[in-house]
């Protein structure tokens, strides 16, 4: 093994009574640890109080992908057994990656006739053409011209299961995407923005702080528990991002003139790696797909300080927020440990709609 860690040294628990069911009221009305990385000590704010700790000059980017309504239900007409259907990747007009339930009814050839939310026949059906390693479903839309565009009419927006919603309250339509979401194709929400608002924003830019977006499209597997033995074991999916010319450059000169780069989320987070470690730690324009898995320890190329939420025990997503603690070392999990100790005890949010940690 790379190193000697162990998929259950990043098992911690979390009261169910803090898993932050609904969103807060306001989006900046979430709370704020601060986690000072070099003292390895922690202040609790409010969101809003993120602006005292960014400088002018600082480079601020956010994931603008948007969060499709990527989950479909439809039935076999031949004997009516029900199924849900979660898109994951586009590869051609038409053609889908998918999650299926129950995936065991879902045989090659299966043709699937699909519901609108009210779950009337749409008149629009899918068939199974190809099952892969991992239990996805290849489907083939027929009776319509492109079925992305579609998917507002007829789907439902993938909130995690642990909400236990389906995704069809105007609520979570509004609230589970960020105010700043442009691009569509993620499956999943960019939590770590969630938090801000559009006059958050401006007051941001008002400090002298640049900012600037990637995209970056959410796949299911950025939530999905590590389940091998040890961590190095774990194989991280592809997910399709994008860094336009204009982000390409704020960053470039952001850095030239020693300003912090900070990223907002872990997506954002390992678009800007996975580029910087390709180029000679410089972030370069570009389309491409990254499965860059981030765990301790890791030597960070070019992001100086993280903006994230907290995260699912032995999620992928946490154990990137333990190499960042303390980047190149393995010692960032005890830190981050006790920090989320300390949030359990005041009482925080957790997971998708819960509070926000800045780690400086």
């Amino acid at each position: 093994m790379p190193n000697g860690l162990r998929t259950v040294e990043f098992e911690i628990e979390i009261p169910p009574a803090l898993i932050a069911a609904r969103p807060a009221a306001a989006r900046d009305q979430s709370r704020l640890l601060v986690a000072h990385r070099d003292s390895q000590t922690v202040e609790h704010q409010q969101f809003p109080d993120l602006l005292g700790y960014l400088r002018s000059g600082d480079v601020l980017v956010l994931n603008d992908s948007r969060v499709i309504p990527a989950r479909l239900r439809g039935h076999n007409p031949q004997t009516g057994g029900h199924f849900e259907m979660l898109l994951l990747e586009e590869t051609e007009t038409n053609v889908w990656w998918a999650m299926l339930r129950p995936g065991r009814r879902a045989r090659l050839g299966t043709r699937i006739e699909l519901l609108d939310l009210q779950h009337k026949p749409a008149g629009i059906a899918a068939t199974v053409e190809e099952i892969n390693a991992a239990g996805h479903r290849r489907l083939r839309f027929s009776e319509v011209n492109n079925i992305f565009t579609e998917l507002d009419a007829l789907g439902e927006v993938p909130l995690p299961p642990y909400l236990g919603r389906d995704g069809t309250e105007a609520e979570d339509r509004e609230r589970y995407q960020t105010v700043y979401a442009r691009a569509p194709g993620s499956v999943a929400a960019p939590t770590a923005g969630l938090h801000f608002t559009g006059a958050l924003l401006e007051r941001i830019r008002a400090r002298g702080v640049r900012i600037c977006c990637v995209t970056l499209h959410v796949g299911a597997g950025t939530f999905a528990p590590v389940k091998t033995e040890f961590v190095a074991d774990h194989r991280m999916h592809q997910e399709r991002f994008e860094i336009s010319t204009e982000t390409a450059r704020l960053i470039a000169e952001g850095k030239a003139a020693g300003a912090r780069l900070v990223a907002a989320g872990t997506t954002t987070l390992r678009v800007l790696e996975s580029v910087a470690a390709a180029n000679a730690g410089r972030v370069v324009p570009g389309r491409g797909a990254t499965g860059i898995f981030i765990y301790p320890p890791f030597e960070f190329k070019i992001v100086d300080s993280l903006l994230t939420n907290f995260h699912l025990t032995r999620s992928t997503l946490l154990m990137l927020v333990c190499a960042f603690a303390a980047p190149g070392e393995t010692r960032g999990r005890e830190f981050i440990f006790r920090a989320y100790r300390e949030a359990v005890e005041r009482r925080y949010r957790f997971f998708s709609y819960g509070d926000a940690m800045l780690l400086l």
